[in-house]
């Protein structure tokens, strides 16, 4: 039996508690049961529930607008593309992470902190990232927590948002609609960019592991000193819960609030490095020290998959064909064998296609079964340069 349908007979036999008439109105301080003076800067806002709001001051610039080659590295903006007929504005943008009991994502599973950030004002020539959380001290404020949390996504731009995610679409985004489901509250609608499979891309060859952290400190030069690990977050907030309102669970609760404002503040600077890379993947190459070699493979397949996204984009084009050089230049042989194609059926060169067969044939990187491959090629494309020289 699916969730809504379990939901359905859960709801048909009376025995829920929760109802929009008999939830807690969200609004003053009633029923938060704690103590003002343990949560500077937090505003009782619903049952059980605390609101901060605070400006981070980010790493990069925020340009007027983002470049269209963004959605090469951030394919999850073609589909916004498609509905509205643009790349998405600096307001469009609506930063989203979560804190939750676990990482199972079962029904069990539920959120205790949201963090949302907007692109603000800044007055030192960076970006500045407007962060508002949410943070549930106990169970029973759970449909407030998630009726303010879902107002949030409303409030980015015109129409729907977009949301940039870390892991969003596998995790965070499924947890907050269950738990919509689960307070008979409408999950909201919008685009979302997750982040986690360009960052992949880019650096699963040069970093241990691909977590937002690690990009963070070894790419993106941001300090996390004495930032609690997102892991212990479960048990804080379970700590929390069986100690009570006191000044040490509090603090420690507290620091989950940093670490997650933190991590929101964090996923904004890399989206920005992501717009530095697409605007000019070139100049950015050393100072983000990603893999140029798999760069150059996705934007020229981008360019090939989406013609009319880039249609009158010619710098596009021009890049795909400077990484592909680039990158076969320096070893790789499958963009060596890409630039090969493109020599024989676009260019109808075969001398140039030559060329680049063999560039790919002395690359260290060939596996056995790609070398019989290139060296089949190779003989055809000789004998047809020999067919056209006679």
């Amino acid at each position: 039996m699916n969730l809504k349908a379990r939901l359905k007979r859960y709801h048909a036999t009376g025995k829920s508690t929760c109802t929009p008439e008999a939830r807690p109105a969200v609004t003053g301080s009633r029923g938060t049961g704690s103590s003002p003076a343990l949560w500077p800067g937090w505003t009782p806002v619903g049952f059980k529930t605390l609101k901060r709001e605070q400006v981070c001051e980010l790493a990069f610039p925020l340009g007027s607008g983002f470049p269209k080659s963004l959605a090469i590295l951030v394919p999850d903006l073609f589909p916004y593309f498609v509905r509205f007929g643009r790349i998405p504005l600096p307001e469009d943008l609506l930063f989203f992470d979560l804190e939750t009991t676990g990482l199972s994502g079962g029904a069990g599973t539920i959120a205790f902190l949201a963090a949302f950030g907007r692109f603000a004002a800044s007055k030192n020539g960076n970006a500045a990232l407007a962060v508002t959380q949410y943070l549930l001290l106990d169970y029973p404020g759970e449909a407030d927590f998630i009726e303010l949390a879902t107002a949030e996504f409303s409030l980015a731009g015109d129409g729907l948002p977009l949301v940039a995610s870390y892991n969003g679409k596998c995790f965070d985004s499924q947890i907050f609609k269950n738990r919509c489901l689960l307070n008979r509250i409408h999950p909201p609608e919008y685009y979302q960019a997750d982040l986690l499979h360009p960052s992949r891309r880019l650096w699963k060859k040069t970093l241990s592991d691909c977590s937002q952290a690690t990009i963070e400190v070894q790419i993106l030069g941001l300090d996390r000193t004495g930032d609690v690990s997102g892991a212990m977050a479960p048990e804080i907030w379970f700590s929390f819960l069986r100690g009570g309102d006191n000044a040490a669970s509090t603090a420690a609760l507290l620091s989950v609030c940093d670490h997650n404002a933190r991590d929101v503040a964090g996923l904004a600077t890399l989206f920005l490095a992501l717009t530095q890379i697409a605007s000019d993947p070139f100049k950015s190459r050393n100072i983000f020290r990603f893999d140029y070699k798999a760069l150059a493979l996705f934007w020229w397949k981008a360019v090939k998959k989406h013609p009319l996204f880039f249609d009158g984009d010619e710098s596009c084009v021009e890049t795909a064909f400077s990484l592909l050089e680039a990158a076969a230049k320096d070893g790789s042989p499958q963009a060596a064998i890409v630039l090969a194609k493109d020599a024989e059926w676009r260019l109808s060169n075969p001398k140039l296609a030559l060329h680049y067969t063999n560039l790919a044939l002395a690359s260290s990187e060939l596996s056995s079964g790609f070398r019989d491959e290139i060296e089949k090629r190779l003989s055809r494309l000789e004998k047809k340069y020999e067919n056209i020289a006679i």
